[in-house]
């Protein structure tokens, strides 16, 4: 760490090549002559940018088992990714080198930082609980398919399993609703020292221990549970209710940034949310200003370009084949020197409509300062646009779920709506006496309403999550349906 800390362009151009060259005798590294690519700027001409789609056809053949196409080794697992934005599932390849040398090695990196920033910590007294999207995998023509969870479980040496909980068994179990009672009964009995999983599945499993239990917050449960480590949605909605169920200062939060197709950042201070690039994995990273993506004036920059306080999607090549891979990510740099990031959103997670250039970031914060100020908790939301018609302007239509309701939600509204301008000055200037945007709505949606849509379309638990926000009502339309249904008459 301290190497790429101190020389991080050179450590990233260094990575570069050996990726050319352990891949220059697959197919695609003959296809791009892979041998003669010597610096950044032929590289960046010849290997041109891909999405999923781009790759599907190589990816398919490569999961009929046949090698040397995009990576030398062979390809054993796939990681299902189903997402929010496709419905139809991805298969991201997952080499021996990137197991090995990307997740693994960010796990022990996260421990190494969170020790040395804790002297005092307790951790290795007791076991962590991780709650992962696990299912089984499924193996097909030689390879293996399945969260990336289940891939990483099975991979695992035969002792990690003494040091967390739950068991295998029951991590690998396919259906949730069993799967998370099973969890509860199992580490209700364990010394349970750490967490780790997505903070909305999180909280479900933490309120189940706690109704189970009768007790009223954590500590009486697990009295040595220190540090919270989490990762795949924002922790912003969450954080004043993870407060209440682990009370006073004395617990801790650490945020990583990873995914199917690699382990990304960690977040390498106490009582900080910016996250520390991590830039010896075997990922190679550049980067798209977002004020270009998609355009005609598109263009792609080193991680030695950038800029702080830009947002910016994320490509990627990576030790398992994935070669300047659009992740679909955007990021912001809070700092260069080192590098460190925050996660602001999704490429396809943001709503532009009417020049207003909202993203995830901007509603979070919008979101965590109204709750705050109308004493108010969320378990889920998203919002979508309302479509002009006629001389009738537009808006952006909300679905909230609450735990706890505002007394007089109209105060919401304007409380939200004026966070909103006063974080996004795009929003602002469309929100300016109506001149574009009419004031926002609010749907309030009955409980369990999300639960229960993500239950309709198979994606109950672990790394699934409810899309935040987007450009069509199509999500927003289906939640509003199921909203006149009772989650009764659902059972």
């Amino acid at each position: 760490m301290e190497l790429f800390l101190k020389y991080p362009n050179e450590v990233q151009l260094e990575l570069l090549h050996v990726l050319l060259e352990t891949a220059r005798n697959t197919e695609l590294g003959k296809t791009y002559d892979f041998s003669s690519i010597h610096n950044y700027e032929i590289f960046k001409e010849r290997v041109p940018i891909r999405s999923y789609e781009d790759y599907e056809e190589m990816i398919e053949r490569s999961r009929l088992g046949e090698h040397n196409i995009y990576w030398p080794t062979p390809i054993k697992w796939f990681a299902k990714s189903s997402g929010t934005t496709n419905a139809k599932s991805k298969f991201i390849p997952v080499s021996q080198e990137s197991l090995e040398d990307c997740h693994y090695a960010a796990g022990k990196d996260l421990l190494c930082m969170y020790l040395n920033n804790n002297e005092n910590s307790k951790l290795f007294t007791g076991k962590s609980l991780r709650l992962g999207g696990s299912k089984k995998l499924y193996k097909e023509n030689g390879t293996s398919f399945g969260d990336l969870s289940a891939i990483i479980i099975d991979n695992m040496p035969f002792w990690a399993e003494f040091s967390s909980t739950p068991s295998n068994e029951v991590s690998l179990m396919s259906d949730w609703e069993t799967k998370m009672m099973a969890i509860v009964d199992e580490t209700v009995q364990e010394n349970v020292t750490s967490l780790a999983g997505v903070p909305s599945w999180m909280l479900v499993l933490l309120n189940q221990v706690l109704e189970t239990t009768g007790k009223e917050h954590l500590f009486q449960i697990w009295k040595n549970i220190e540090v919270y480590f989490h990762g795949g949605v924002s922790f912003e909605p969450y954080i004043e209710q993870y407060k209440k169920i682990f009370p006073g200062d004395s617990f801790k939060y650490y945020e990583i940034y990873n995914a199917s197709e690699g382990f990304f950042a960690i977040q390498d201070q106490n009582e900080s949310s910016e996250l520390l690039l991590m830039l010896d994995y075997g990922i190679f990273y550049e980067f798209i200003p977002m004020d270009t993506y998609g355009s005609t004036d598109e263009k792609v920059i080193p991680l030695s370009e950038v800029e702080v306080d830009k947002n910016y999607a994320v490509i990627i090549t990576t030790n398992a084949g994935l070669w300047r891979y659009k992740i679909g990510d955007t990021v912001r740099f809070t700092s260069v020197d080192p590098y460190r990031i925050k996660v602001s959103g999704r490429t396809k997670h943001h709503i532009n409509v009417f020049g207003e250039e909202l993203i995830i970031e901007n509603a979070e914060e919008a979101l965590r300062k109204a709750t705050k100020e109308t004493n108010c908790e969320i378990i889920d939301y998203t919002v979508a646009p309302i479509f002009m018609k006629g001389r009738e302007k537009g808006a952006h239509e909300w679905m909230i779920e609450f735990k706890k309701h505002p007394e007089n939600l109209e105060y919401f509204v304007n409380i939200l709506d004026q966070n909103l301008q006063n974080i996004n000055s795009d929003y602002e200037a469309k929100r300016y006496n109506n001149t574009t945007l009419n004031i926002l709505q609010i749907n309030v949606a009955r409980p369990r309403l999300f639960y229960d849509w993500l239950k309709k379309n198979d994606k109950l638990g672990g790394q699934h999550k409810i899309p935040r926000l987007s450009n069509s009502r199509k999500y927003l339309d289906e939640l509003i349906e199921l909203n006149k249904i009772s989650s009764f008459s659902l059972k």
